[in-house]
């Protein structure tokens, strides 16, 4: 499991408040598991909220099965790589905390890029 942050250091919490990451333990982990890459810690904003919504998946609504209730402007969470990318192309990409986000996110999208989304 990649427990790395974009600097090389040790992974920062995302958020216990909304739950995130793949693993529901705050911090943006993946691993064989993690089928989403669900590595940038984001917080989300109205306007990434309702492209995510647009693109199939709400996280507004909440899923009591999964204890998630769902998403508003402000909170933190662990992101899809490449939800994030396609929101980035949108133009609606939301701010991210840089030491909450996992070096593996590298792998995807240059450190400048998201450099220029820096919280």
């Amino acid at each position: 499991m990649s427990k790395l942050n974009l600097f090389g250091k040790k992974l920062q919490t995302c958020s216990t408040n909304p739950l995130t990451g793949a693993y529901r333990n705050g911090c943006c982990e993946t691993g064989l598991n993690d089928f989403g890459t669900h590595t940038v810690c984001a917080i989300v904003s109205d306007k990434f909220l309702e492209f995510s919504k647009k693109m199939g998946n709400d996280l507004t609504v909440d899923y009591p099965k999964y204890n998630f209730k769902g998403l508003k402007d402000g909170d933190k969470w662990c992101l899809c790589v490449s939800r994030w990318i396609e929101a980035h192309k949108a133009g609606c990409a939301p701010k991210i905390i840089l030491e909450a986000t996992n070096l593996k996110t590298l792998d995807y999208v240059s450190f400048e890029t998201l450099l220029e989304y820096k919280f």
